[in-house]
């Protein structure tokens, strides 16, 4: 297979990927809402659109990957007015936090990272032509958008009028002309924050900053647009409403990346029920790699559930791809990514047959194959697996006890007390630990 397939939301299909402009692919990513912590749900679509920007890179000549900021919601106001301070000071270290997880989980950055603050005048210019076009009205102060002037409305999330209602998340107000009709602009009082616009002192809803982000970076059609399967309705639902009626004749995306949610221990992850994982804290129990490599290790159009016992299974495959690689030290870089890795990636993202083939070039390798090494390292690339040395994995964690008795040992064999040397070799093994001598005094470490 030489042709990337993607399943297609918007279709409900797997379909070939064919882009709008070869010469520059152009893809959108729902980012985060800044109040607080990112949470695992979070990362299992940020490291989704990685490996597919990963993969595209690979394909065509250049990737413009954007990703927007929310940093305009009622939950960051009330932070705000709760601490007494301004919405940047709330948005602030979230925002830092933020890039500092996804960079532990070795995503890339976005090529341009819109923040919601920064595009006042798009979003105006939006809600306007919204109202010249017959698709939103002024009611008591607010702007909303008018579902019923939208003869395709709930096609893409495949909803009744009924459904639609029922599952908008949005308040039955008396001013509104339908009860679907949701937000574009409204009003704040002297206490929240606002900005001046042609229907007085507001903010806007949440749906049209981001349709107003993609419209200014990525134009009024795209190629793909991504995120996770409960944004699908409302909010995906209303970016297509509004893009595609204030620029008549548009698709705005053409191909919709949706990836399933997470369970944790079997459970739906919620604050309710107790097993609400912040990322942060995850990534104190276990290297990036290790819970990035989990979170890809289910197709991404299915259910993953996120146990430890499931950490410490991906840290054990791992640990084995790394000693595949070890065994090469002087390997020379290839960027050649096996046949057998990209094919099961070029069908809609199989990263369980990637893996599979991973697997299988670890066995070459370590049956003394250099080439296999050569491909299982280049294919790490487009996974955005193996970042740090064979040396650096098996050492990156390694307990102060352990670390103690090797710094012993090496003054022992500096000082030729070789029965001290074989005594503590024994003590970091029983630490669950192997070590390997090498020239000059050098050595590996690495759990046994």
């Amino acid at each position: 297979m030489t042709q990337l397939m993607l399943y297609n939301t918007r279709t409900r299909a797997k379909e070939a990927f064919t882009p709008i402009d070869p010469a520059n692919v152009r893809a959108y990513l729902c980012g985060p809402t800044v109040y607080d912590r990112a949470h695992l749900g979070n990362a299992r679509n940020v490291v989704v659109f990685d490996i597919l920007v990963r993969l595209l890179r690979r394909l065509y000549p250049r990737v413009t990957y954007v990703r927007n900021i929310t940093d305009i919601d009622d939950k960051i106001n009330t932070r705000a007015k709760e601490r007494g301070v301004s919405i940047e000071e709330v948005t602030e270290g979230p925002i830092r936090w933020y890039h500092e997880d996804m960079g532990a989980l070795y995503t890339l950055p976005p090529d341009i990272e819109p923040r919601a603050t920064a595009h006042l005048g798009e979003i105006i210019e939006m809600i306007e032509r919204l109202i010249a076009n017959g698709h939103a009205y002024e009611a008591a102060g607010h702007v909303l958008f008018s579902v019923a002037s939208d003869p395709d409305y709930g096609k893409f999330s495949g909803r009744t009028p009924d459904e639609l209602i029922a599952g908008a998340r949005v308040d039955v107000a008396p001013y509104k002309r339908d009860a679907g009709d949701f937000v574009l602009w409204k009003p704040s009082t002297p206490d929240l924050p606002g900005w001046d616009s042609p229907w007085g002192r507001g903010r806007p809803g949440w749906h049209i900053e981001c349709s107003a982000m993609s419209w200014r970076h990525l134009g009024e059609n795209f190629d793909i647009h991504g995120g996770g399967d409960d944004l699908i309705f409302p909010h995906h639902e209303n970016e297509i409403a509004q893009s595609c009626c204030a620029f008549p004749g548009s698709k705005f995306a053409n191909v919709w990346v949706h990836n399933r949610m997470l369970l944790v221990n079997g459970e739906k992850m919620s604050k309710s029920l107790g097993n609400f994982l912040v990322l942060h804290d995850v990534l104190e129990k276990a290297p990036g790699e290790a819970v990035r490599f989990l979170l890809m290790r289910s197709h991404y159009r299915s259910t993953l559930d996120f146990s430890d016992a499931g950490l410490v299974e991906a840290r054990r495959e791992l640990d084995r791809f790394y000693r595949a690689l070890e065994a090469f030290p002087d390997m020379a870089a290839s960027d050649q990514v096996p046949a057998s890795v990209l094919w099961p990636l070029l069908d809609d993202l199989n990263t369980p047959g990637a893996i599979a083939a991973l697997h299988a070039l670890a066995d070459a390798a370590l049956a003394g194959d250099a080439k296999a090494a050569a491909g299982l390292h280049a294919a790490g690339q487009v996974l955005g697996l193996f970042n740090v040395t064979s040396a650096e994995w098996f050492a990156g964690d390694v307990p102060a006890a352990v670390t103690a008795l090797v710094e012993a040992r090496i003054a022992a064999r500096a000082a030729k007390d070789f029965a001290a040397s074989d005594r503590l070799r024994d003590e970091i093994a029983a630490l669950g630990y192997a070590i390997q001598d090498g020239p000059r005094g050098a050595y590996k470490l690495r759990k046994a």
